[in-house]
């Protein structure tokens, strides 16, 4: 619980860093549960009524990309991502903070489940759980670092797609935005 604190604390202090948009007006955003009707779009977005949210510091395998497991199956990177993201919030009581928004206007959120009397930082469990990745600025640094150092001990163990062969998210991102501007 004392560490699942810490992370959220984390995520909060490096918010100024990132290229969220602040929530602004004279309320302050309140936490809200994640709908069991949410729509979920990718392994790091859902969108819940008209309202679009996104995972704060997290980069999901990109849907269409593939992963080839030890055997030479290949899977659908981001679609394993998904359902990940899937079991979790199917599986705990889900409890979201606002805290920015996305150039796309999605609502930039941290989210702690509750599991087995234990409260966990749904990106913590999703990186480290090799299913997510630790999302970079334009400038490829860790909008959480906590996040970075959870996404290395996935990899240092090849857990989760890190037992597979993949193209890194991040990576592709980076690339696709060094294209666009030449």
């Amino acid at each position: 619980m004392k560490q699942a604190s810490l992370v959220v604390l984390a995520a909060f202090s490096v918010c100024a860093s990132a290229r969220a948009q602040d929530v602004t007006n004279a309320s302050v955003p309140t936490p809200f549960a994640v709908s069991k009707s949410a729509q979920l779009l990718t392994g790091d977005t859902w969108r819940d009524g008209d309202q679009l949210f996104r995972l704060y510091g997290v980069q999901s395998c990109l849907r269409g990309t593939s992963a080839e497991e030890p055997n030479g199956n290949k899977i659908d990177c981001g679609n394993t991502s998904l359902a990940h993201l899937a079991a979790l919030f199917d599986s705990a009581a889900v409890t979201c903070q606002p805290i920015g928004y996305a150039l796309d206007k999605a609502v930039f959120v941290v989210c702690g489940a509750q599991l087995n009397g234990e409260t966990i930082d749904v990106g913590t469990a999703l990186i480290a759980t090799g299913y997510a990745f630790a999302a970079t600025t334009a400038k490829g640094k860790a909008v959480n670092e906590n996040y970075l150092v959870a996404e290395i001990n996935a990899k240092m163990k090849r857990t989760g797609l890190w037992g597979t062969t993949f193209q890194h998210p991040v990576q592709l991102l980076l690339n696709k935005r060094s294209e666009r501007q030449q």
